[in-house]
C-alpha cells in the first residue's frame, strides 16, 4: 500500500526548488537547514526516488517535477478554500502563472486577461515562451496554464483547443521585387530572414516545404527576440519573415510589406491547457481566454 506524501516535506521540497538552496529554503521557511536536508531526504526514501539534483541552483528530477507540481497545486488548492471561507489572508489577490507565446501575448492574450474583472482581484505572472516549449512549464510544476501547440495533455492537466494562428510569409516590396524573385524555392533559400532566436524552426519549416525539404532558409539571419521587433525588422526590409496575419494586415494596408507567396499561409494550431483543478480563479481566466481565442483565431 502507498504512504501518503507529508505535506510539510513535499512544501519543503517546493521551497528548496523555488529558493535554488538548502540554505535559502532554510531561510524562507524560518528552520535550520539540516531540518530542510533531512525532510527532503525522508520524501525521497518514502518516494524511493532521486528528487533533486544537488547542483547550484538546485534542480528537480523528473520525479521531482511530479511532486513540485503536486505542490502548487496543493498550495492554489488551499489559497482558493481560505477565500471561499473568508478567513484570514483571503483579501490577497490570486496568482495565476500562466505560459504563453509571444505571438500570441502581442496580438490577442492581452485581450482575454482584459475581459476579467478588476474586482476578481487576479495577478497574473506570464511566462513568454515558444508555443513547442510551454508545455514543458507545465510539466515542470512553474506555471499553472499555457498556450501550447500542443495537443497532448501534460499529466495532470486538461487540454482544450483555442483555433490556429495564421502566419503570411512577408517581405519589404523592395526586398522582395529583389531578392524574391522565381522561381521562389530557389531564392527564398538564400535570401537574408528573421528569425525569433536560435530555437525558432518556423522560417526554416517553410523553406523546406516550398523546397521540398532540400534545405532550410538562408544562414544570413537575423535574430530578433520580440513580436513586435520582429515585424517590425521585416517591414524595415532587415529580410522576410513569418508574421502573424493580425500583425501583417496593417503593414501591409500601409504599403510596408507584400506577401510574396500568397497561397502558402501557414496555420499554427493553438492549445489551452491547465491544471485539473477545481479552482475559480484558474475556471475564470480559461474561460475568459477561450471566448477571446474563438474571436481572433482561425477555426
Amino acid at each position: 500500500m502507498m504512504e501518503d506524501l507529508p505535506l510539510d516535506q513535499v512544501r519543503t521540497l517546493l521551497a528548496v526548488v523555488d529558493e535554488g538552496t538548502f540554505d535559502a529554503a532554510a531561510a524562507a521557511l524560518h528552520v535550520t537547514p539540516s531540518a530542510v536536508s533531512q525532510r527532503v531526504k525522508a520524501l525521497e526514501q518514502r518516494t524511493g526516488r532521486v528528487l533533486l539534483l544537488r547542483t547550484r541552483p538546485v534542480r528537480p528530477t523528473e520525479s521531482g517535477e511530479v511532486l513540485v507540481r503536486l505542490a502548487r497545486q496543493v498550495a492554489r488548492l488551499e489559497r482558493d478554500a481560505y477565500a471561499e471561507l473568508g478567513l484570514s489572508g483571503a483579501g490577497e489577490p490570486t496568482r495565476v502563472s500562466i505560459a504563453v507565446n509571444a505571438d500570441s501575448l502581442a496580438t490577442w492574450f492581452l485581450d482575454a486577461l482584459v475581459r476579467l474583472p478588476a474586482r476578481s482581484r487576479l495577478c497574473f505572472e506570464l511566462r513568454r515562451e515558444d508555443e513547442s516549449h510551454t508545455a514543458a512549464l507545465l510539466r515542470e510544476g512553474t506555471v499553472m496554464a499555457a498556450v501550447t501547440s500542443s495537443p497532448d495533455p501534460v499529466p495532470g492537466c486538461s487540454v482544450r483547443r483555442l483555433g490556429t494562428m495564421r502566419y503570411l510569409p512577408v517581405a519589404h516590396p523592395e526586398f522582395a521585387a529583389e531578392l524574391l524573385a522565381e522561381p521562389l524555392e530557389e531564392s527564398v533559400a538564400t535570401a537574408p530572414v528573421v528569425v525569433f532566436d536560435r530555437r525558432d524552426d518556423f522560417q526554416d519549416g517553410f523553406v523546406r516545404r516550398l523546397t521540398g525539404g532540400r534545405t532550410g532558409a538562408s544562414t544570413l539571419r537575423h535574430f530578433v527576440p520580440t513580436s513586435e521587433g520582429f515585424a517590425e525588422a521585416v517591414a524595415a526590409g532587415l529580410g522576410w519573415g513569418m508574421v502573424p496575419e493580425a500583425q501583417a494586415v496593417p503593414l501591409l494596408r500601409a504599403g510596408r510589406v507584400t506577401v510574396f507567396a500568397p497561397d502558402r499561409a501557414v496555420d499554427a494550431p493553438l492549445y489551452w491547457q491547465q491544471w485539473k483543478l477545481d479552482s475559480p480563479a484558474l475556471a475564470a481566466v480559461a474561460d475568459a481566454v477561450t471566448v477571446t481565442a474563438a474571436r481572433a483565431l482561425h477555426p
